[in-house]
């Protein structure tokens, strides 16, 4: 049997990257930035917001469009979207412009995993969809590293607006090659028989569409969509506060300069990498040792939360190393929850609605994630101890865990 199914992985994993490339360039250059355009920490604070606050709204919009128009053309807008958006920023020469491409970046952006899930969806049986989800979304931490030597070199040599212009156009080499290979199942001329009918074993109602058009409020009738949701709203936080507060708690605990950090934050993202990849080889794995999905995918997710259990050591222990440790297991643990409760989305509801419920999710973490930044900030400034934010990090999956096991059934 061929495997045409990875090369669509394939195209995801880049698709990612890009992403996170796109997203980082904003952040590494600030300093430069700041200077050349004289912008204060409050207006880049509002930039950031402008971020966030267009992925949250983003989200809704995204995952309609996705199940309305498919993933061929709408992942190919998304990604054109914001990829004009990143390179938009090269022409900024003030908050505003800033503020502005900022936001459309969000827009653009908001589309990735919705699309990406569906894509998943539609390409691969329930028994290799975790492994498939934690594949692609490794290009999440590749995008982080590779994204500060692109960058640096760029900057270094001709200047920070054209770092903007060349990661930005990177997006649009990606919709060549995704228009040129990507077709849904059906219509894939490369596809053997004999894998199509691997793709489509599973017969389940909830996995085959049955052609009838679902409205997307159905959504909210099943308390599986509030279990989904309300875990997202939970515990996506904490993967944003080690990756925003680290060098941070580095810089105050062991009086780090970045010059020191860059080998610490490079070894982090280099481990979550796996993460991804483990988590969801474990779940597929089970799955295909005879288990049933529902076993498999709360198994990998418990595993997973208590990986994270651990962080609540960190404000005791006073060796650098093991604290990157911590931090690096919590890291790898939350790429493995992501790759499980992404999957959780396509193994209970209809593809149709999958690219819907994938952004519903995704916009009660950034919900759950814009409240928490504001809380972790406000108690740093209260009790300047890091102790009760890593507590209350360390618990976040054992209770979305929780909501999982009590909201969500599968049939």
């Amino acid at each position: 049997m061929k495997q045409y199914r990875w090369r669509i992985v394939a195209l995801l994993f880049f698709a990612t990257t890009i992403n996170y490339i796109d997203r980082q360039v904003l952040g590494l250059l600030k300093p430069i930035i700041s200077e050349d355009i004289s912008l204060s920490e409050a207006e880049y604070g509002y930039i950031v917001s402008a971020f966030q606050t267009a992925y949250a709204i983003g989200m809704l919009l995204a995952g309609r469009f996705i199940d309305k128009f498919g993933t061929r053309i709408s992942y190919s807008i998304a990604i054109a979207v914001w990829s004009l958006a990143g390179c938009l920023h090269a022409a900024a020469s003030n908050f505003f412009h800033l503020a502005a491409a900022r936001f459309m970046l969000g827009i653009g952006e908001s589309a990735n995993f919705p699309a990406a899930i569906k894509t998943i969806t539609e390409w691969f049986p329930k028994k290799e969809r975790a492994f498939a989800t934690g594949l692609f979304n490794s290009g999440s931490n590749i995008g982080a590293i590779v994204a500060p030597l692109i960058v640096t070199y760029i900057t270094v040599e001709y200047g920070w607006r054209e770092a903007f212009i060349v990661t930005g156009l990177l997006g649009f080499l990606w919709i060549i090659a995704w228009l040129v290979f990507y077709q849904v199942p059906t219509k894939a001329k490369g596809l053997s028989k004999e894998e199509f009918d691997y793709i489509h074993q599973d017969k389940s109602e909830e996995d085959v569409d049955d052609g009838q058009k679902k409205p997307w409020w159905n959504l909210f009738k099943r308390r599986t969509t509030l279990g989904i949701c309300l875990a997202r709203f939970v515990c996506d936080w904490p993967w944003w506060f080690f990756l925003f507060w680290t060098p941070d708690f580095l810089s105050k605990t062991f009086h780090m300069d970045l010059t020191a950090m860059q080998i610490p934050i490079v070894i982090i993202y280099i481990i979550s990498d796996f993460g991804g990849i483990v988590g969801g080889y474990i779940s597929s794995k089970m799955m295909r040792m005879g288990r049933t999905a529902a076993f498999s995918r709360f198994a990998g997710l418990l595993i997973c939360a208590l990986l994270v259990l651990p962080v609540s050591l960190i404000p005791s222990v006073k060796t650098l190393w093991i604290v990157i440790g911590i931090i690096s297991l919590a890291c790898f643990a939350h790429q493995g929850w992501a790759a499980n409760i992404y999957t959780v989305v396509s193994d209970n509801y209809p593809k149709s609605q999958v690219a819907t419920m994938t952004a519903l999710a995704g916009f009660s973490g950034s919900m759950g994630g814009i409240i928490a930044a504001s809380s972790v900030g406000l108690i740093l400034e209260i009790t300047n101890s890091y102790y009760v934010v890593f507590m209350v990090a360390a618990m976040t999956y054992v209770i979305a865990w929780l909501l999982l096991r009590l909201f969500v059934r599968y049939k």
